[in-house]
């Protein structure tokens, strides 16, 4: 596997950008969009909504000023797990919001309690009946959030609700991500007044109104996570261009500890591996900077066939190992106990037909198809082209082989 992939543009990032959207009447201008099915459903919302929208060649034009609905149709918030971003827009425009429980992947249960807790901190009125949440707010009352979990959807909704507002809002525990940074910075070039986003406070003072911005979101942490661990695991010499090393350096560390060889420079991060990687011993998955559950089935199917055994430990997701049954029918060695998962380096391991439950551990069974002996067929592709533009492109460019049905 070699050659030079352009890393695409960050999907956790892109989608409470383009809620934060909602929040300005004017025209804002997106760029570096990632052209995805969630991307996709998030741009329906705005024009369900009332919005106009625009999208190609990754860029995002949206106009939000005739936004007068302040209701998501179910079908829209079953798609993605995400679409509950646009309840801090829509309360802070139009105070008020209905929706019903997002929808996503099935990795367990991901409950939006830290969300409306927060939200009835901060003055919002909010009624759950009959699968839908009732949200009403006739006054903003700022003030100091305290999460119990560093949530990164609910710090992300707590900044989109209270940016345009009277007083300051502090969120305490704050998550810490990337994506968190990218959504303070899209904010205050609308003219946001929002610090410390990165760290574990984030403060918010409420201005009166938004005003129109160009934007270029970040480039996608996961996704260049994906290509190193199939390059770690396949062996080669590839160069991921526009990625970020500072996002990447936890994971990158490992790789290198594993047997890869690594070397990074302004927007670029090269992985070269030639030799059978070696087991890690412990992963455990953690909030940022820690191990990312994101990448905890990227790593697994890259181990696979590693010498020695790793074992991971998922304390983000309970049900975070449905591929793992897909990895064995492959031929892994792996024990499941809980939340423990121990893999024990095979020598090889087959194409098989498999099935992918979900968008990380999807991306995970193609990293374990490019590797294996044989032809590996993988069906529930629709999750995978949640989170990756035409994965089968990115790898064939890498000299693979791989195909679309």
């Amino acid at each position: 596997m070699c050659g030079e992939v352009d890393v695409q543009g960050s999907k956790n990032a892109a989608l409470p950008i383009l809620a934060a959207s909602v929040l300005c009447s004017e025209e804002c201008v997106i760029g570096n969009c990632p052209d995805l099915a969630d991307t996709r459903a998030a741009l329906e919302i705005i024009g369900q909504l009332g919005g106009k929208t625009e999208f190609a060649e990754h860029t995002a034009v949206i106009d939000a000023g005739n936004i007068h609905k302040h209701e998501i149709s179910n079908e829209l918030m079953s798609s993605m797990r995400s679409s509950v971003l646009f309840l801090g827009p829509l309360v802070s425009r139009m105070g008020r919001a209905t929706i019903s429980y997002p929808g996503g992947c099935a990795i367990g249960l991901r409950p939006i309690d830290l969300h409306l807790k927060a939200f009835r901190e901060l003055g919002v009125e909010i009624e759950e009946t009959g699968g839908c949440i009732y949200c009403k707010c006739d006054k903003f009352v700022s003030g100091t959030v305290n999460l119990l979990f560093p949530s990164v959807g609910a710090t992300e909704n707590i900044m989109l609700l209270s940016a345009v507002s009277e007083g300051e809002t502090v969120i305490t525990n704050a998550a810490r991500e990337p994506e968190i940074v990218d959504l303070q910075n899209f904010l205050n070039a609308m003219g946001a007044k929002i610090s410390g986003a990165g760290s574990e406070i984030i403060r918010i003072i409420g201005v009166e109104k938004l005003q129109k911005v160009e934007y270029n979101i970040i480039s996608d942490r996961i996704f260049a996570t994906t290509c190193a661990c199939a390059v770690a695991c396949c062996g080669g010499d590839v160069v991921l261009k526009n990625a970020n090393a500072e996002h990447l350096r936890l994971v990158l560390s490992m790789l290198k500890d594993s047997g890869c060889k690594i070397s990074t420079g302004k927007g670029r991060v090269r992985i070269q591996c030639s030799e059978r990687l070696k087991g890690l011993g412990k992963i455990i998955t953690s909030p940022y900077p820690g191990f990312p559950t994101d990448a905890q089935a990227l790593f697994m199917a890259s181990f696979a066939t590693a010498e020695g055994t790793t074992v991971f430990v998922e304390n983000i997701f309970e049900s975070r190992y449905k591929h793992v049954s897909e990895l064995m029918k492959m031929g892994a060695d792996i024990i499941v106990d809980g939340r423990l998962a121990a893999v024990t380096g095979c020598n090889y391991i087959q194409g098989a037909k498999i099935t992918a439950g979900d968008l990380r551990g999807g991306a995970a069974l193609v990293i374990a198809g490019l590797s294996a002996i044989g032809d590996t067929e993988i069906s529930g592709v629709e999750h995978i082209d949640r989170g990756y533009e035409s994965v089968e492109n990115v790898f064939s460019a890498l000299g693979a082989m791989i195909k679309r049905k």
